[in-house]
């Protein structure tokens, strides 16, 4: 995963670049040897898995079993070539 690091110092002067950033990549800041991470709210989300993803959509969603999936018989419509 792509990021960019900050001091902390850089980051509260160029607070509005940091989050900028974020919503390209993951944004480091580093204070006293620890690193915090500053990501978009939906990549958090998805990472924590409050946003299903879509083959979590399609494994548990409503049931087709109601649906009707039979095609029409009827021939379509006549055109040029």
């Amino acid at each position: 995963m792509a990021h960019s690091q900050w001091s902390i110092a850089d980051a509260k002067t160029k607070l509005s670049e940091v989050l900028n950033r974020a919503e390209q990549e993951v944004q480091i800041i580093t204070r006293r040897d620890r690193q915090y991470v500053v990501m978009e709210g939906d990549q958090y989300q998805r990472l924590t898995g409050k946003i299903p993803s879509l083959k979590d959509m399609i494994l548990n969603g409503p049931s087709l079993e109601d649906v009707d999936l039979d095609r029409d018989p009827s021939p379509s419509r006549e055109f040029d070539l």
